[in-house]
């Protein structure tokens, strides 16, 4: 059983190799080798993990059974638009989806932002795991972008919102 609970540095090494499998897995089939391990080592790097675990106004999260890191998630307030958390990362490894450990994940997160009226999330929009898990959570498709994670990347999203009612 996965409890949900703030991470700390210390678990950084091992949510940087669960992000690692878990995209190889997910990934790979889309992208291609050579570019999930590029992304990987740019948006997975200990030094980039370290930077969001401190951002202000953020929740970084982890499912963890006392032997293993089984989940993570990572959400932070935007300024525009007003009042929305974005919900940058979810991820479980491929030997624990399907288990609701996701849907803990998400529900955590829910909670760790009172203030806030939207979540809103980028997905690819070839994850059709994915996005039938964010739509059975209560997102709706709002917005397409063609910079996933940051300007100039060049990957493909779809922009998911729900609202929060606290």
């Amino acid at each position: 059983m996965f409890f949900i609970r703030s991470a700390h540095e210390d678990d950084l090494k091992k949510v940087q190799t669960l992000l690692a499998e878990t995209w190889r897995a997910t990934y790979i089939p889309i992208y291609g080798e050579a570019k999930v391990e590029e992304m990987i080592a740019e948006w997975h790097s200990l030094p980039s993990l370290k930077q969001r675990l401190a951002r202000p106004h953020s929740e970084f999260l982890v499912a963890d059974d006392g032997r293993q890191i089984g989940g993570m998630a990572y959400a932070a307030m935007v300024e525009k638009p007003a009042k929305t958390v974005m919900l940058h990362q979810l991820y479980v490894h491929p030997n624990h989806q399907r288990q609701g450990v996701g849907r803990d994940l998400f529900a955590e997160v829910e909670t760790c932002f009172p203030d806030a009226d939207f979540i809103r999330l980028e997905v690819e929009p070839d994850n059709q795991a994915a996005i039938a898990f964010y739509r059975a959570q209560g997102f709706e498709e709002i917005d397409k972008t063609a910079n996933c994670g940051g300007d100039n990347s060049g990957i493909p999203a779809l922009i998911l919102q729900k609202p929060l009612n606290h």
